[in-house]
């Protein structure tokens, strides 16, 4: 009887780590739910779900753009300073006189200037690292530090304090009982992932990702992509800005998105994304930031303190690059 076939040694190595990729983060926010039911008092309630919900919102919202900017190979450090940036203008626009004198209108442009001055800044992030052919950690760079700068100068460095219910929607409301942001939230998670999947403009993203030059040599708009995704990145970035401040009922140029752009990356990562480029896991993005949220919640109803959660968060980080690079070596 002839022997049977034998498959080539070290074949299964790669497999495993890639299911370990695929699925490891999933794998963990289904233990840790697990344990929370077990352990944790309360948190079967409704007021439980909705706190961590509401609290990964904006997290998850930013790592939609982070996600696509990622898989070109790229990087956004910006998207704090463009949070920051839509929350302070869109104050100013309610509260102005016209505002004041117009209020379904002044709410309406409240929402949408905001939005789309972040998707302007973001998209010249892209068009600053086309043009220049700078690292976009660098180019981005740029507008995470004049950013911030520019969102206090729009306020004169001043809280700003409002009571506008309609606007406040966006954070505060809620359909059916579901909360509005989260329900925003998984709106963008599903527009990204489709196009990622189906549409050209997705295929583009993974072939200026996977090989630049190929791309570029086989007619791929590589630079129009690049800006596409930055300026997508800030358009993310600016909902999650007004989403912050509906929240807060406040602006604070000094605080909206402080540190939202290493959330993001945390959650990018720990969803699965290569920082290599080529690919793109959106879906992953969104259990990486509920994985992320969960563990720290999980710590502190549980008596570890912060200090301690933040530890454990960077661990997780750590053994996401890690598998990242296991796989690219195996």
């Amino acid at each position: 009887m002839a022997d049977a076939p034998t498959l080539p040694r070290g074949r299964a190595t790669p497999d495993l780590m890639a299911f370990l990729r695929r699925y490891a983060a999933l794998a963990a926010l289904i233990v840790l739910l697990v344990f929370n039911v077990l352990v944790t008092p309360h948190f079967l309630s409704l007021q439980t779900l909705n706190v961590n919900l509401t609290q990964v919102a904006t997290i998850v919202i930013v790592s939609v753009g982070m996600t696509l900017v990622i898989a070109t190979g790229g990087i956004d450090l910006s998207v704090g300073s463009l949070m920051a940036i839509a929350g302070a203008l869109a104050p100013l626009i309610f509260l102005s006189p016209f505002g004041v004198a117009h209020p379904a209108l002044g709410d309406a442009l409240a929402f949408v200037v905001p939005i789309a001055a972040a998707g302007l800044l973001g998209a010249f992030n892209g068009w600053f690292i086309t043009r220049f052919r700078v690292q976009p950690i660098v180019g981005t760079l740029v507008m995470f530090i004049a950013g911030r700068g520019v969102a206090q100068v729009l306020t004169n460095g001043n809280l700003q304090v409002f009571h506008n219910p309609t606007f406040q929607f966006i954070g505060l409301g809620r359909v059916f009982g579901a909360p509005f942001q989260v329900i925003v939230m998984l709106a963008l998670v599903a527009a990204a992932a489709w196009t990622m999947r189906r549409t050209l403009f997705g295929r583009q993203i993974l072939a200026v990702g996977g090989n630049d030059r190929a791309a570029r040599l086989a007619g791929v708009p590589v630079d129009r992509v690049k800006r596409g995704v930055y300026a997508i990145s800030g358009l993310c970035a600016g909902i999650a800005g007004l989403v912050v401040i509906a929240i807060n009922s406040s602006s604070d140029a000094n605080l909206v998105g402080l540190g939202m752009e290493l959330d993001a990356i945390a959650a990018v990562a720990v969803g699965g994304t290569a920082f290599t480029g080529g690919q793109a896991n959106v879906v992953g993005s969104l259990i990486g930031a509920l994985l992320i949220q969960l563990l720290r919640y999980t710590l502190l109803a549980n008596g570890v303190p912060d200090a301690a959660a933040l530890i454990v968060k960077g661990a997780i980080i750590a053994g996401a690059v890690w598998s990242q690079q296991r796989g690219r070596s195996a």
